[in-house]
């Protein structure tokens, strides 16, 4: 599967190539069963931004590059090798690990994810499964998790560059620095507060339409 992956002002961020299953042909019940995982709620989102805008929390936005292959399969899944690869007739592939395609890799990567976040001393919302928080004897740490795109804000700076460091460690991360554009929202920064606009959103609708 080829992507164009673009900035919020348009212009052309990176090419994209990944090789995906093919999820439509799998049975439920033999190579897979749950397929639910939870994303961050818009409403969370706003939110966040709103209680960082007034307490004058800083927002980092981080993105975990290849999210689903690091989910662990709780079930046999089989492949065909895919075009180019070289191996003997009738063979197929096992897999160890969730591929991008496969119906339950979101849920694969989502409780990898929990497990370690939790490991670090976070607990879930009860309000929202993909809000986390943590309480240090600083202030707090808050983190929102959109798939494989998170913000994080609170007031215990040193606690959140430790827990960015950390997640480093487990996972293939990039730091994307302060936020700007998530989920169709842009944000500008001033003296005043947060300024949130969703023009690039609306131009792409009508672009599409």
């Amino acid at each position: 599967m080829y992507k164009i992956k673009t900035n919020s002002d348009g212009s052309i961020e990176r090419y994209k190539a990944r090789l995906v299953a093919k999820g439509y042909s799998q049975q439920y019940g033999m190579d897979y069963e749950e397929t639910f995982a939870p994303v961050a709620k818009m409403t969370v989102i706003r939110t966040l931004i709103v209680i960082a805008s007034i307490r004058q929390w800083h927002i980092s936005q981080l993105h975990v590059k290849n999210a689903f292959l690091n989910g662990d399969l709780q079930e046999e899944v089989y492949m065909a090798l895919p075009p180019g690869i070289s191996h003997d007739s009738g063979y197929v592939c096992k897999l160890k690990k969730a591929l991008y395609g496969l119906k339950q890799a979101p849920r694969a990567w989502f409780e990898k994810f929990s497990i370690v976040i939790s490991s670090l001393g976070f607990v879930s919302s009860s309000h929202d499964s993909a809000l986390f928080i943590k309480c240090t004897d600083v202030g707090r740490i808050i983190l929102s998790l959109y798939v494989d795109d998170m913000i994080i804000t609170g007031d215990d700076i040193d606690g959140i560059s430790i827990l960015k460091t950390e997640l480093a460690r487990r996972f293939e991360m990039k730091d994307l620095g302060y936020l700007r554009y998530f989920l169709g929202i842009e944000v500008a920064y001033s003296p005043r507060g947060y300024l949130l606009s969703q023009s690039k959103y609306v131009a792409d609708i009508l672009k599409r339409a």
